[in-house]
């Protein structure tokens, strides 16, 4: 490609989003898992509660649940993104290029889903420590993301 000096950028961003990404994953399953072993159980002689919902977090607060699911698929797609994008920033080629754009585009996509639904629960209050983490760190994949897609079509 004509301008490899952005190669150098748009690799580390990779590496800083891959890496924020594994760890969102990770604080998202550790939330599923906490909200499966902890939720609801429903004797089957019992009701469902008036104001019941599926998508129920023991912690956090409404927005939970949502930006938990959210947050989780747009790790796992930017996971998947950031393995198209070292093979392009290792290639650096116009062949390349397409699956890293698109592939990172989708991830950045649902990472600004995710960002809404991360706004949306600090707004309500009611949240823990790794809950925060979580947040901060969708909000700043969300700009990383959009970074290193500007970097990858800078270097054309």
């Amino acid at each position: 490609m004509a301008n490899a000096g952005l190669k150098p950028v748009a690799g580390l961003l990779l590496v800083l989003n891959f890496c924020m990404y594994v760890i969102v994953a990770a604080v998202g399953g550790w939330a599923i898992n906490h909200a499966i072993n902890n939720g609801f159980f429903i004797d089957a002689g019992l009701a469902l509660p008036a104001h019941f919902s599926p998508i129920y977090f023991p912690i956090g607060n409404a927005a939970t649940g949502f930006f938990v699911i959210f947050a989780v698929i747009a790790s796992v797609v930017g996971a998947a993104a950031a393995l198209a994008g070292f093979h392009h920033v290792r290639a650096w080629s116009p062949e390349s290029l397409p699956a890293a754009a698109s592939s990172g585009f989708m991830a950045w996509a649902l990472t600004l889903l995710a960002m809404g639904l991360a706004i949306k629960e600090i707004e309500l209050h009611g949240r823990n420590a790794r809950l925060i983490c979580m947040e901060s760190f969708t909000i700043i994949l969300a700009v990383t993301q959009l970074f290193y897609l500007l970097a990858i079509h800078g270097g054309r």
